[in-house]
């Protein structure tokens, strides 16, 4: 009997061995070698990211000429004056603007500059004696009786950032606060073609914004550019559906080198480009134009250009070597059976260019070549493209998508052309400043919806670089907002654009994906067919040892009894 008591205390000293290993040493093996490792965040910081204020400053200098002001006016000209405007977009977004400007009179070299035969040439002869820093506007105000200017221009803006300004104050009459409080209104309207509008910024904000916050054509703009990307692929191609009659020579290289070449070399701040070029022989656009009795030719109308892009597209191939969007030009030449080809707008008039653009995809001209060679000729017939004609319009399209947005400018206002630059220092500061604040709000909203996502899920792996990456965006989005506020253009440009960058290499990680974690359910589904086994006989146990030792409880009781 004795050794019997002795065997039942040892099972109960057992069992009561192997629960506590269990639940002492097992448990909480099991629960840390299975935890999801979730690496630090900030999430505090990524919640103050949900409001956005963003203060733009923008550094104006108004030089007056000689004639403009009198001697007593030049000696009380102030240093500088400081101009706010607020706009509060929406419950999450608010907008500071600030013109700071600063007042001088004009040095003898900058006289002698104005002196000039051509507003043009006093232009350029400004820009050799100092160059403005970039997001920045120089106003020369000359008189009335100056004639760098037609008689009907107000304002004159420059290829670089420099504006002239026909402004004439009544002499001995206004005292300098009325003179300089005059002037106002049309500083206001040179920096908002010159620098940035509302309209321009809110657009920027669409990601973030209502689209009834958003002018028609501000979205238009904003819709036509192509998303923001490190790099872009810009392809030209050579349709040439009928090579039997046509052998085509075109000199892209040069073109290339001379007209598309300067402009990306002004936008290698904003991204990197690649260019390159094919032919593709018997390539058609996939539409049957109709021929047109009252003009004897084909056309195409506007409703069939939708259906133009995909049987091309088909033939013009990928680059599989590179994940950057690609932009492509196509120029058409029809063959002999269909020249001359027409495009027409939905007004049913021909456009000029004889050209159209897709929106974030490129742009196609038709090239008509038939009034280059008789009926006579022997074929195939060899055609040289003129190049500065196809290049005027290639040139324009890429603006366009590029987001280089077409200024309205106000009434008196005459804007030089960019010229073999592609882009004017003002457009191309104009573009800085929209892509600065669109790069700004694009990575605020990603890793807000990052840190959502994390929130949401709490099984997710949340590894060390993620992390890294949030605080990179995070440190880089601070800076890009505080250059802003400093007015430091190129620097906002660079920052944001590593916010972004590191936003979207945290937010598209492979290791976030969903569907490498399972549910809760499938879980208990794993871990109950092997843990019920062993759970069984120990629980058991734990039952049978507290029911004897009750059992024993009662009898003693009893006993006492």
């Amino acid at each position: 009997m004795a050794a019997l008591q002795l065997e039942k205390q040892r099972g109960r000293y057992a069992a009561l061995a192997i629960a506590a290993v269990v639940i002492v040493v097992g448990i909480p093996l099991w629960w840390k070698t299975t935890e999801t490792y979730r690496a630090w965040l900030p999430f505090s910081e990524i919640s103050k990211l949900d409001s956005l204020q963003l203060q733009l400053s923008v550094d104006a200098e108004v030089v007056f000429s000689r004639g403009t002001l009198t001697p007593e006016q030049q000696k009380n000209v102030p240093l500088s004056t400081v101009r706010e405007k607020e706009h509060v977009v929406d419950d999450k977004t608010g907008l500071r603007y600030t013109y700071e400007t600063k007042y001088r009179t004009a040095t003898i070299m900058e006289e002698d500059a104005l002196n000039q035969p051509t507003a043009a040439e006093a232009d350029l002869s400004l820009h050799m004696l100092t160059e403005s820093s970039c997001g920045s506007v120089v106003v020369y105000v000359i008189p009335e009786s100056s004639s760098l200017l037609p008689e009907d221009v107000k304002v004159y803006v420059g290829q670089r950032r420099t504006a002239l300004l026909r402004y004439s104050p009544v002499q001995g009459l206004w005292s300098l606060k009325e003179v300089l409080s005059n002037l106002d209104p049309q500083m206001e309207q040179v920096l908002n073609t010159m620098s940035f509008s509302h309209q321009d910024i809110i657009a920027a904000l669409s990601d973030r914004v209502r689209m009834a916050k958003v002018t028609k054509d501000s979205m238009a703009d904003s819709m036509r550019a192509i998303k923001y990307s490190p790099g872009y692929e810009i392809t030209f191609s050579l349709l040439n559906p009928d090579p039997k009659s046509h052998n085509l020579h075109w000199d892209i290289e040069g073109a290339l080198h001379s007209y598309i070449q300067p402009l990306l070399n002004k936008l290698s701040p904003i991204a990197n480009f690649s260019v390159d070029s094919q032919i593709l022989n018997y390539a058609i656009l996939g539409v049957n134009p109709r021929f047109d009795n009252s003009v004897s030719a084909y056309t195409l109308s506007a409703d069939s250009l939708s259906h133009v892009i995909n049987p091309v597209e088909a033939r013009l191939g990928s680059n599989a070597a590179s994940l950057n969007p690609v932009l492509n030009f196509l120029l058409y030449v029809p063959d002999a059976h269909h020249s001359p080809l027409f495009i027409r707008d939905h007004a049913k008039r021909e456009v000029p260019s004889n050209a159209f653009h897709s929106p974030r995809w490129g742009g196609i001209m038709v090239y008509n070549v038939n009034e280059m060679y008789g009926p006579e000729a022997e074929l195939p017939v060899d055609i040289n493209i003129n190049m500065a004609k196809v290049m005027g319009v290639f040139l324009a399209q890429l603006r366009l998508l590029l987001g280089v947005q077409h200024t309205h400018p106000p009434p008196g206002f005459v804007l030089q052309s960019p010229g073999s630059a592609g882009l004017a220092d003002w457009e191309l500061d104009r573009l800085l400043w929209s892509r600065s604040v669109e790069k700004i709000a694009t990575a605020s909203n990603t890793i807000t919806s990052l840190a959502q996502l994390l929130n949401q899920i709490g099984n997710i792996v949340i590894n060390d670089n993620i992390a890294q990456q949030v605080s990179s965006a995070i440190t880089s989005l601070q800076f890009a907002v505080a250059e802003l506020e400093a007015g430091n253009l190129a620097f906002a440009l660079q920052y944001s654009r590593e916010a972004i960058l590191a936003s979207e290499r945290a937010f598209f990680d492979p290791s976030l994906l969903h569907l490498l974690y399972f549910p809760d359910d499938q879980k208990f589904a794993i871990y109950i067919p092997l843990f019920l086994p062993m759970c069984v006989p120990i629980v058991l146990s734990l039952l049978k040892i507290v029911s004897e030792a009750r059992k024993r409880q009662a009898d003693k009781h009893a006993k006492n009894d």
